[in-house]
């Protein structure tokens, strides 16, 4: 069923002015950083004592369990960036450090291969009694991913022979037969695990126990209400079954209910089962609860799950600004989910959704030093009230050193760390470019071995050049994506126009080349970064009136550093001339938009709360920067949906 496959991490060498930089962030500071933050050595950051539970586990070490019962995932999330990192340059010391820990993981292991370290610690005699809220399998996933990227990158057998044994006891613990449990675990993320376990190992029953998990979610009885009854002890909740996407069965789901992050990581596994079942009715699931994400219940930075109530998604066009939830995670998770429909079926929706998220929802998520997280991504911050009331006590209104539940500092580490498993796929006959960012790729295309290398200045440039390197003369297609927001790209061949406005000149929004390559031939794409006015659907009643500035990919938000405060009582004149400047030094290096506004002058306020006098506006000049880069200048207003003058 799947039209395109992933291409080795190993095969992209990424050298890119936007993303390089990023990368080395997370080799040099991030991996660090976050080591010390698992072995409690940030000051004044919040403690994971992540470390010392597997020591404690193991034995070598006296105390009590510490943290979230998800605790043990925050080690396997770091394991797997330096997996991914391994994958991209090898480093002695840091191989080093990541073998200790693995050891460190396998003395931590029970002998029947089970292991988690708040059960081991904490709670022993009571392994797989509440699946429903202690993310035994969430755990078990993350190792399991963790293991397979390490295991790819090295080489080495100790961390995948620790998964296999840890998977095979789930296996011997779950299953359809009548001396196992029917149930599956409250937080998804086993099910994308195990087909990568099996991709790894070749052994089928991974992908079995991945079908059975996805399959068995949400049917009746209730497995939640069973195992509830077999504790004899209610834990208080009030997490309905849609909470858990456990409402229905999978297949007869088709709107995206309950907390985000689950639900993403439902739908990559689903998903991946779909590809390797050849299952048409399950990916006609996916591409359902697909429209319904994006189409309905995604913000225009790409963030998902709109609620800090249970993380989760609400109704249709429930979107709120200043309240958006948007957890990093789930914008994560999204890329996840939209790169797997994108090998199963090459459409540029699927591509668009994950540069909107990389560019936007994935970024915000952490500080341009590297040293701090935002957990929640709003869209409006009015800092004097977000600090003191209650209903929006979600939002912080600066980035954070780390959190007791640490889940999306190393998400975000991993994902930056293994950004070249999104740029390209190949098919049977040629090679997709998807993502738009400096790098080379070594593939087998159409027998024969192959490299393309592409060179641009994106986000801020739409110039873009793939060279083509085959190593004789071959035949096969090249497959180039024409971005959603851009409405006019220009394409050409050593210099020969290519049309792209005809009829059947693009499929999917893939303009796509068939020819006899030389090595050395050039495709040049030109992509257009006008400033686009951006008016969100009439039933996300929190934007009416509004607009947002989009150029390129990136989304652009106000901040009170350059625009002063009062933010909302800002009207931007569309009509006007917008100018777009690069600034090298600010935040980084960002291409700013200039435009006109208006504001209620300053000096037109009076002592009463309310009047019938219209106040007198006055033009102002506005300063635009990416969303991405708020918050890195200290802490004040931000705003990226502005009433239009």
């Amino acid at each position: 069923m799947k039209k395109t496959d992933a291409i080795a991490l190993q095969n992209v060498n990424i050298h890119d002015g936007f993303w390089s930089k990023r990368q080395r962030l997370v080799r040099d500071v991030v991996i660090p950083y976050q080591w010390d933050a698992l072995n409690d050595r940030i000051p004044g950051a919040e403690p994971s004592h992540t470390i010392e539970n597997f020591r404690i586990a193991a034995g070598e070490s006296e105390g009590s369990y510490y943290g979230m019962v998800f605790q043990d995932s925050d080690l396997s999330k770091w394991l797997e960036t330096v997996g991914f990192q391994l994958s991209l340059q090898r480093d002695e010391q840091l191989e080093r450090l990541a073998d200790e820990t693995i050891a460190l993981i396998g003395r931590a292991q029970r002998e029947d291969g089970y292991l988690n370290t708040y059960f081991t610690v904490k709670k022993p005699g009571e392994r797989w009694t509440n699946l429903r809220d202690d993310h035994e399998l969430y755990c078990a996933g993350h190792f399991i991913e963790a293991a397979v990227a390490y295991h790819e990158a090295t080489g080495k057998r100790q961390v995948l022979d620790i998964a296999c044994a840890f998977a095979d006891h789930i296996g011997n613990v779950f299953g359809p037969g009548p001396d196992r449990l029917r149930g599956y675990d409250g937080h998804p993320e086993i099910e994308l695990a195990l087909v990568k376990l099996y991709k790894a190992t070749g052994s089928r029953s991974y992908l079995e126990l991945s079908k059975f998990f996805v399959e068995e979610r949400g049917r009746r009885p209730h497995f939640f209400d069973e195992e509830e009854e077999r504790r004899m002890v209610k834990r208080p909740t009030d997490r309905r079954y849609d909470y858990f996407q456990a409402h229905l069965p999978v297949r007869e789901q088709h709107t995206a209910e309950g907390h985000s992050v689950r639900a993403v990581y439902l739908y990559s596994g689903m998903a991946d089962l779909a590809a390797e079942y050849g299952d048409a009715e399950l990916l006609e699931v996916c591409r359902k609860l697909w429209h319904n994400v994006t189409r309905r219940r995604m913000y225009i930075t790409g963030g998902i799950g709109s609620s800090a109530h249970q993380e989760r998604f609400t109704v249709d066009y429930d979107l709120p600004a200043d309240r958006a939830y948007a957890e990093t995670c789930a914008s994560i998770g999204l890329v996840f989910w939209a790169q797997r429909m994108l090998e199963i079926d090459p459409d540029r929706e699927y591509a668009d959704v994950i540069e909107r998220a990389l560019y936007n929802g994935l970024l915000s998520g952490i500080s341009l030093d590297g040293k701090s997280y935002f957990y929640v991504n709003p869209l409006e911050v009015w800092p004097s009230a977000c600090n003191h009331r209650h209903d929006m006590k979600s939002v912080k209104t600066t980035r954070q050193p780390w959190f007791g539940c640490a889940c999306c500092p190393p998400n975000i580490s991993r994902l930056i760390a293994s950004l070249g498993r999104y740029i390209y796929s190949s098919s049977d006959d040629g090679l997709y470019v998807h993502q738009y960012i400096g790098s080379t790729v070594k593939q087998t295309v159409g027998g024969v071995q192959t490299e393309l290398t592409q060179t641009t200045g994106y986000p801020w440039h739409g110039q873009v050049t793939l060279t083509v390197s085959p190593e004789r003369a071959a035949e096969f297609a090249v497959a180039v994506r024409l971005p959603g927001w851009c409405k006019e790209p220009k394409l050409t061949v050593n210099g020969a126009e290519v049309d792209v406005s005809g009829a059947g000149a693009v499929s999917n929004g893939y303009a796509k080349i068939r020819r006899v390559w030389e090595p050395g031939d050039r495709i040049e794409l030109t992509l257009p970064m006008e400033v686009e006015v951006v008016r969100p659907n009439p039933h996300i009643r929190d934007c009416a009136g509004k607009v947002a500035l989009q150029r390129g990919p990136v989304v652009y938000c106000l901040e009170e550093a350059d625009n002063g405060s009062n933010l909302r009582d800002v009207t931007l004149s569309t009509g006007g001339e917008f100018i777009v400047e690069h600034d090298g030094e600010l935040l980084g290096g960002v291409t700013l938009i200039r435009a006109q506004g208006w504001q209620t002058a300053p000096d037109a306020a009076s002592e009463s709360l309310y009047t019938t006098e219209a106040p007198p506006r006055t033009a102002v000049s506005l300063t635009a920067i990416p969303y991405f880069a708020w918050a890195n200048r200290g802490e004040g207003e931000m705003l990226v949906w502005v009433r239009e003058a």
